[in-house]
């Protein structure tokens, strides 16, 4: 029986369950909807948060990946019993209250570990990014939909999740956990799935600030050094391209996984390497889990870094091999578990070992990030490491200062990770064969797990025992020069993104100086200083690029959509689950728009799998606005067609149920009338 004295450690979440009550009487805009989506998020990771505490692991890092793996049990159940969304909330919520049992029951009270001023600073910039998020657009309808399903839907499983009646699962999406987090903060806070979609990267950034700082404690054990590390993040990610860079998407899968649980599982690696334990092992793989079905090829990128740092260890200070063999284990199980469960999908795909036909559109394609020597035989541009601005270009050519630590962790991770990514994407035979693997769209983007913000953190920290109070107008000076050289190019090219040579630099000098260490002699004292004086340079490196950023503060223009008289007939007379035919372009709207079947979207959109057919759909929807021919849409079992009248559209002699100046909705009978 749980005491009184048990009872008064009722942990402080808990005041989150009355929080929420209130909040979800509150308006549906403005304030009202921050205090919904917050009080919302924060009771989704209640359970994760509970279970943390109970294996003695109370950090942000440990609560994001034991809350996805929560959330990925109640899905699994749910999926395979044909059950509810309610059903996964409730199942969830259960695995929360064991664990409070757990907690209160403890003998020893494990004290909760927060970034408190971080965090604080994540929600400073989460208000910033809630007006510059605009509209929903591009990948993010195609979540929405998916999300507008999972609350629709009562009888789920995977496939109900499709875009298409008659399609197949997308291969980087084949089990929805980030869409459940989503739809379980949409049902918990009452909020549209729309809304969600929209505002939640507010939520989730101070979560995203807490995991980055993390993982540079964990690697540093520096709070100075994480914070720089913090810096160079922000900087790279959200404020070197203006209008919120990639946070303003941290709601989306992609950037989710890329933003918010790679620090995680870096978190995590590090903190077991430094004090092995099964609680922190299994935590571990509970964050490899959660980014597997995240995003299943950033779980296996992830892992280049840190083998990386693994194999740099154990040639640096011949330590650690048995701790850092075991954290890889703990990671590649996990991943490598989702990849075999995802690889009947994958072998649909035509980017899997593509023909020589897809393979010469794909490189013309991708041709401007690319070298290619021949039609087998090609790597990535050395420009495309730097594009994300000075930050990434300090970054690179900071690399080789780490052989200046040699017995840091902090420099292991740097010098293994920057050449094993480098050696992966930069030498012909070993990126044409692991772009065949994973595809060349995604291949291409694992530059982006060099361990940047490391580098730079560290290089600030060897500058500064170097320089001493010298660092900072030196540091000052640098990021103003390198802002205006090389502010980055965040459109669809490297373009003038960055200098090739910082690329070199790295991964040449990175080599070089990680030979040469091993080959040194063990230095004499210490070579870095993570102090007060690395985080002030830091922050005067990334000042231009933080003035830069705010100057061009603003949401992007509305894209065309659909009308709202449109969207209200939809509601009104579809019912849900059924199948809406139109053009690609308005079907993927109608879809995102409400929990219907669609029989086409943009080929960009769509996994390219053999049941999706994407391209062959689209040629469908163009001869049926060529022709008028009702057997087309009949072949897809369509019950509605929905015309934009803005197009060359056929009349149709149909049941007209809605229009407007730009759109009309059809009743299609499944047979024609006699």
């Amino acid at each position: 029986m749980i005491g009184r004295a048990r009872l008064d450690r009722l942990p402080r979440e808990l005041f989150l369950l009355p929080a929420l009550a209130i909040a979800r009487v509150l308006p549906d805009s403005g304030l009202g909807l921050y205090l919904k989506l917050a009080a919302a998020t924060l009771v989704v990771l209640l359970p994760g948060s509970l279970l943390a505490r109970a294996l003695g692991r109370p950090s942000v890092s440990a609560t994001l990946a034991w809350s996805l793996a929560g959330i990925f049990g109640a899905g699994a159940i749910v999926f395979a019993v044909h059950g509810s969304l309610d059903l996964a909330i409730g199942l969830y919520a259960l695995l929360g209250a064991a664990a409070l049992a757990v907690v209160l029951l403890r003998k020893q009270w494990v004290p909760r570990r927060r970034p408190a001023s971080v965090i604080l600073l994540g929600v400073l910039l989460g208000a910033l990014l809630w007006h510059v998020a605009g509209t929903l657009d591009g990948d993010a309808l195609f979540h929405l939909a998916r999300v507008r399903k999972l609350l629709a839907f009562s009888d789920l499983h995977l496939r109900t999740l499709d875009e298409f009646k008659d399609g197949g699962l997308h291969p980087g999406y084949a089990f929805p956990l980030w869409h459940l987090l989503l739809a379980f903060v949409s049902r918990l806070g009452g909020v549209e799935p729309g809304r969600v979609l929209l505002h939640e990267a507010s939520m989730l950034c101070p979560l995203a600030f807490a995991a980055v700082y993390e993982s540079g404690v964990a690697v540093f054990r520096s709070r100075s050094a994480a914070f720089a590390a913090l810096l160079a993040t922000v900087a790279l990610f959200a404020l070197a391209g203006g209008h919120g860079g990639s946070y303003v998407f941290l709601a989306l899968p992609a950037t989710a996984a890329r933003q918010l649980l790679v620090p995680v599982v870096i978190a995590l690696f590090f903190w077991f390497v430094r004090r092995p334990s099964r609680s922190g092992a299994a935590t571990l793989a509970a964050g490899g889990l959660a980014l597997a079905f995240v995003h299943p090829t950033y779980a296996l990128y992830v892992l280049i870094p840190l083998g990386g740092y693994v194999a740099a260890r154990a040639l640096l200070v011949r330590a650690e091999v048995k701790r850092g063999v075991a954290a890889l284990a703990a990671l590649v199980l996990p991943a490598g578990a989702v990849s075999l469960w995802l690889l009947p999908i994958v072998r649909e795909t035509a980017s899997h070992n593509p023909s020589d036909a897809e393979l010469a559109q794909n490189l013309k394609h991708y041709g401007d990030q690319l070298v290619v020597y021949s039609l087998h035989s090609y790597r990535v541009a050395a420009e495309l490491f730097a594009r994300t601005g000075a930050v990434a270009v300090a970054a690179l050519v900071a690399v080789p200062l780490a052989g200046l630590a040699r017995r840091r962790r902090w420099a292991a991770f740097v010098l293994g990770g920057t050449v094993t990514v480098a050696a992966l994407t930069l030498v012909p035979p070993f990126f044409t064969t692991f772009s065949d693997v994973v595809s060349l769209s995604q291949a291409r983007r694992a530059v982006g797990f060099v361990p940047f913000a490391f580098a730079f953190a560290g290089g600030a920290a060897v500058l500064s025992r170097r320089l001493g109070g010298w660092v900072l107008p030196v540091a000052l000076g640098a990021g103003i020069g390198l802002q205006l050289a090389w502010p980055g190019d965040f459109g669809g090219s490297p373009g003038d993104g960055g200098p090739a040579l910082a690329t070199w630099i790295a991964a040449v000098g990175g080599a070089g100086a990680l030979v040469a260490a091993v080959l040194a002699r063990p230095e004499r004292g210490v070579l870095d200083r993570p102090g007060s004086l690395t985080a002030l340079a830091a922050t005067l490196f990334v000042l231009p690029a933080v003035v830069s950023g705010f100057s061009h503060w603003s949401a992007p223009p509305a894209p065309r959509g659909l009308t709202p008289g449109l969207v209200r007939a939809l509601h009104r007379y579809v019912p849900k689950g059924a199948v809406v035919f139109s053009d690609d372009s308005t079907a993927y709207r109608i879809a995102a728009a409400v929990p219907v079947y669609i029989n086409a979207a943009p080929p960009g959109h769509v996994a390219d799998t053999k049941p999706n057919r994407p391209f062959a759909r689209r040629n469908d929807a163009l001869a049926f606005l060529r022709t008028g021919d009702l057997a087309i849409p009949r072949r897809y079992h369509a019950q509605f067609v929905v015309l934009d009248l803005g197009r060359r559209a056929p009349h149709l002699g149909l049941p007209q149920l809605y229009r407007d100046s730009q759109f009309v909705l059809y009743r299609l009978p499944l047979t024609q009338s006699r």
